[in-house]
C-alpha cells in the first residue's frame, strides 16, 4: 500500500473538525473538489471508510477519529514548527502576526501601520477577536491581552497600558429616557452589554451587579456590534474611550472608573521573546503607546 501523503491526512484532519467539505475547502484555501479527491484516495489507500457522508456534511467513522487524533497532534506541532522558524533570524521582515480584543485597534492599527512603514519588508497580520489564539503553537509572535495577568508559564509577560472604559449613550437615547445622574440611578434604563454573563471582563460583571436582567435588553459578543447598538439608542453601555472618540453619536454619561479598567498584558512566547523581530516591534510599541 503506498503511503498516504501528508496532504490527504491534513485535508481529513479538516473535513472531521469543519463537518462539511465546503469548509474545509475554506480552511486550507483549495477548491471543494480536491478535498473530496482526498478524502477519497485516503480511505482507498487505507481500505476502510473514515467519514459517514450524510445531507448535513461529514461526520468520522471511529477509523476515522483514530487516524484524526494523529493528524491533530502533527498539525499542532507542524504550526509550532512553522510559527518557530518564521521568527528566527535577524532581519524585521517576513509576516509578523499580533493579536489583541478589536477594542484595541484605535490605538494598536495605527502603532502597527507606522511599524510597518518603518520596516517595508514586514508583513503585519493583525487577528482580532474573543479567540485567544495559542503562542505555543506559533499562531501569533504577540499578543495583547486584557484582564487578569496570562500565568502560562511559557510566556512572556509584560504589564502595558490600561484599557480607560467609560459608560455611554446616544443624545436620542438621552431624549427618550433620559441621563441617568449617578451610578446607582438606573431605574427604568435599558443597557447594552457582553452576551457571557461570565465574562471576565470588570466592567461587564459590575453592570450584571447592578441592573436587573430584563434590563439587559441587548446582547453581542462583538465590542462593535455593541457599539453601534449603543449608537442606535438602543441602550446605555460600555466602550472603550479610544473607540468612543472616533464616534460622535457617543456621549459620555460618566466618566473612567478604576474598577470598570481593563489592565492589558503584553504577552509573548518565550521561545520567540528574543528575536530580532519581536524585540524591535516590542520595542516600537512601547515607545509608541506613551503617546496613546
Amino acid at each position: 500500500m503506498a503511503i498516504s501523503t501528508w496532504d490527504e491526512i491534513r485535508t481529513a484532519f479538516h473535513v472531521a473538525r469543519m463537518g462539511t467539505v465546503s469548509g474545509a475547502a475554506d480552511a486550507l484555501g483549495v477548491h471543494h473538489a480536491t478535498v473530496i479527491r482526498h478524502i477519497d484516495a485516503l480511505e482507498e489507500r487505507l481500505g476502510v471508510k473514515l467519514f459517514q457522508r450524510h445531507a448535513r456534511g461529514y461526520t468520522a467513522t471511529e477509523a476515522g477519529q483514530d487516524l484524526l487524533q494523529v493528524a491533530q497532534a502533527t498539525d499542532d506541532q507542524f504550526t509550532q514548527l512553522v510559527g518557530r522558524i518564521k521568527g528566527r533570524g535577524d532581519a524585521v521582515s517576513g509576516e509578523l502576526v499580533v493579536t489583541s480584543l478589536t477594542s484595541v485597534s484605535p490605538r494598536l492599527t495605527p502603532t502597527l501601520a507606522r511599524f510597518q512603514a518603518e520596516y517595508p519588508d514586514l508583513i503585519v497580520r493583525f487577528l482580532t477577536g474573543d479567540k485567544v489564539l495559542r503562542l505555543e503553537y506559533g499562531e501569533a509572535h504577540v499578543a495583547v491581552r486584557a484582564g487578569r495577568a496570562p500565568d502560562n508559564p511559557d510566556n512572556v509577560v509584560q504589564p502595558f497600558v490600561p484599557q480607560q472604559i467609560a459608560l455611554y449613550a446616544s443624545d436620542e437615547y438621552i431624549a427618550r429616557k433620559g441621563r441617568p445622574e449617578t451610578l446607582d440611578d438606573f431605574a427604568g434604563h435599558s443597557f447594552v452589554t457582553h452576551d457571557n454573563e461570565n465574562s471576565r471582563a470588570p466592567f461587564v460583571r459590575w453592570l450584571r451587579e447592578r441592573v436587573a436582567p430584563d434590563q439587559l435588553v441587548f446582547r453581542g459578543v462583538d465590542a462593535r456590534v455593541m457599539r453601534d447598538a449603543i449608537c442606535a439608542g438602543v441602550g446605555i453601555g460600555f466602550v472603550s474611550t479610544w473607540e468612543a472618540e472616533r464616534f460622535p453619536c457617543l456621549t459620555q454619561l460618566f466618566a473612567p472608573q478604576d474598577e470598570w479598567t481593563a489592565p492589558l498584558w503584553l504577552v509573548t512566547h518565550v521561545d520567540l521573546h528574543r528575536t530580532t523581530k519581536v524585540q524591535a516591534f516590542l520595542k516600537f510599541l512601547k515607545e509608541d503607546a506613551k503617546s496613546w
